[in-house]
């Protein structure tokens, strides 16, 4: 039997308190090389439909942690034109499958746990690096604007929230965070946003800088989220250069999308974000700037998908069905 997950069924075991060391967890063991995480293809899709331009981006996301019941394959979709159809950006599917005989145990709905993952980035990374008190500066008024919003509060005390977008969604996403108990406005411009900012979070999908570096404030946290391939960039190369020091989930990987190929920064100049939990490297003055740069990783999947079918065993949630 296979356990269908909704995104329902997954909202109503989901806890980011609970799910946060899961992915500190699989950070670590992904810096360690204890898991299994090839690469994985991004390519486009929709050419010759409406033009011979492509309408998003497939990825297909394959990773399993040593030691671990199960391993996952993650589905992924990006279309940036389904904000004016009424759509997510982004859907995925998670195929979780037994590890010692392949058997398919779950499918679930992907976009959830990539988002709530994702999020827990950039709670961990608040959480082990911003001065207090916290003051959050939010470019981008999406999904991954709320997520990283609602695991910073989860994790952290959070005094204030500024979310700026170009579009009137920020005042949706604002509306949203506050009926959550979170203290959040709306921004007039990137430079007001982060002008009292204590973290800057950019979770967009841009092709150019989302706010300007002379912006940042001594001692601010930037954490970027939104970049994942070389055609994308949220941060000035300005920043970098005022940056003490860079932090990435993946730093192989972090190292060819856009933020960072803009600047003179190699593979070996990013510090891994399991560097964090470890103690070995972190904020050393509270006047550094400090980046952290995250591209995702299936190996987050596979952990956060593994948490969260256990959860959803124990609570008899979810929809059994035969093969």
């Amino acid at each position: 039997m296979v356990l269908f997950l909704s995104d329902g069924d997954l909202e109503r075991v989901l806890e980011l308190d609970s799910l946060a060391p899961v992915v500190e967890d699989a950070l670590v063991k992904q810096a360690a090389g204890s898991v299994e995480r090839p690469e994985r293809p991004h390519y486009p899709v929709g050419t010759g439909l409406d033009s011979e331009e492509p309408l998003g981006t497939g990825l297909a996301m394959p990773a399993y942690v040593h030691g671990g019941d199960y391993f996952a394959t993650k589905l992924v979709s990006l279309h940036d034109g389904n904000a004016a159809r009424g759509l997510p950006t982004l859907h995925a599917q998670i195929v979780l499958s037994d590890a010692r005989t392949g058997r398919p145990v779950s499918f679930m709905d992907g976009a959830r746990v990539t988002n709530a993952r994702t999020g827990c980035i950039g709670g961990l990374a608040v959480r082990e690096l911003a001065p207090e008190p916290i003051r959050l500066a939010v470019l981008g008024a999406g999904a991954q604007a709320r997520w990283q919003t609602r695991a910073i509060a989860t994790l952290t005390e959070v005094e204030s929230v500024a979310v700026y977008s170009p579009s009137d969604s920020k005042h949706d996403c604002a509306a949203d965070l506050r009926e959550e108990g979170i203290p959040a406005r709306a921004a007039d411009s990137p430079a007001e946003a982060v002008a009292d900012a204590t973290v800057v979070v950019t979770a967009t999908t841009s092709t150019e800088p989302v706010f300007p570096a002379e912006a940042l404030a001594p001692g601010t946290l930037v954490v970027a989220v939104g970049a994942y391939e070389s055609g994308m960039q949220e941060l000035e190369s300005a920043v970098f250069d005022r940056a003490a020091r860079v932090f990435a989930d993946v730093p192989e990987e972090v190292v060819e999308v856009g933020d960072v190929a803009a600047t003179d920064l190699t593979v070996g100049d990013l510090l891994p974000m399991a560097r964090l939990f470890d103690g070995s490297a972190g904020r050393e003055s509270a006047d550094e700037i400090i980046v952290v740069e995250s591209v995702g990783s299936a190996v987050l999947d596979v952990a956060a998908a593994t948490e969260l079918y256990g959860a959803a065993r124990e609570a008899g949630i979810g929809t059994e069905q035969s093969t």
